[in-house]
């Protein structure tokens, strides 16, 4: 069985299954490993320049730990059957895909909206963003619900694909790892500016390539929806440099730009007002519908990425 193949199934069972949360799923465990290791290095540093080093040891750890460990089970699997090796590896692989996940979730926030249930709607996108959801209007749980989606196309879908397609499973969670370190410690907060410091830049690293190459599916997949092509590469172009992520701002810029609303503006963190730069000149005013439409955009990009990396790797 190709890796090609073990790709393609596992994106098939993501889809059918969604992502199951159990103890002992990779991503829950490499999440617990972070946890452990940084209490013991929190111990023994003290000083910004302690935390700082200490934050390159919890990121090198994890990471070469997830590349490791997924290569030695696959490893051992197929040495017992290739068979179980080629199990193993779809259900590995499977674990690093968020496509079901990501759109069951934004659904669900659409389905409370328009039951006009805001309390739930409120809480259930507290589950998806860092922002304080608590007294957000309609409009703001749309842009909060449409930015999640856009940004998450990418590291949820698009870059463990494409991993996946450069070195199999072992990669894939290897950068899974990398999405969790900066999930979990790459904040800018008193607690997490230095030790974090790292995870934080090796994450933009690690997405640099796929947000550019998923900004391209994106606007593909935009076409196949005959949505507007031209406005997502003009604001694309003048406004994903505005977002504070080098990588998050290109999905967020296309997606306000196809759909024709203004993403950004002022959030609340712990009670602590931000502002996002604008982004799309918001032809018209932001509504719930616009979250189905932006699940789909999602869920197209990931199908054509899937086809473009299994074309390349057929030729590769």
């Amino acid at each position: 069985m190709s890796m090609g193949i073990i790709i393609f199934l596992a994106f098939l069972l993501d889809i059918l299954l969604g992502d199951p949360a159990r103890p002992t799923h990779p991503i829950v465990l490499i999440g617990k490993f972070i946890a452990i290791i940084e209490r013991k290095l929190r111990q023994v540093a003290r000083t910004s320049r302690g935390l700082k080093a200490a934050g390159v040891v919890l990121w090198f750890l994890t990471v070469s730990l997830a590349y490791i460990a997924t290569y030695c089970i696959i490893k051992t699997a197929y040495k017992i059957s290739p068979w179980l090796g080629h199990g193993i590896s779809l259900w590995l692989t499977y674990t690093t895909l968020a496509a079901r996940c990501l759109a069951d979730e934004a659904l669900g926030i659409y389905c409370e909206i328009k039951k006009k249930d805001l309390e739930k709607a409120r809480k259930r996108l507290a589950c998806i963003v860092g922002r304080d959801t608590y007294d957000l209007p309609v409009d703001e749980i749309c842009r909060a619900t449409v930015e999640t989606v856009a940004e998450n196309t990418i590291d949820g879908i698009i870059s463990p694909l494409m991993y996946a397609f450069i070195g199999g499973a072992p990669l894939a969670m290897a950068y899974k790892a990398v999405n969790t370190l900066d999930s979990m410690v790459g904040y800018k907060n008193e607690r997490y500016e230095h030790m974090g410091w790292f995870s934080a830049r090796m994450d933009d690293v690690a997405n640099f390539i796929p947000a550019r190459i998923g900004g391209i599916l994106m606007l593909i997949a935009a076409a196949f929806l005959k949505l507007d092509i031209k406005g997502g590469v003009k604001t694309v172009l003048s406004d994903a440099k505005k977002h504070k992520s080098p990588n998050s701002g290109i999905p967020e810029a296309i997606t306000a730009g196809v759909l024709g609303v203004r993403l950004g503006g002022w959030n609340s963190y712990g009670g602590v007002l931000s502002f996002r730069e604008y982004m799309g000149e918001g032809l018209r005013q932001i509504q719930p519908e616009d979250i189905i439409t932006t699940v789909k955009l999602s869920f197209l990009t990931a199908i054509i990425g899937l086809i473009a990396g299994e074309m390349l790797f057929r030729l590769i």
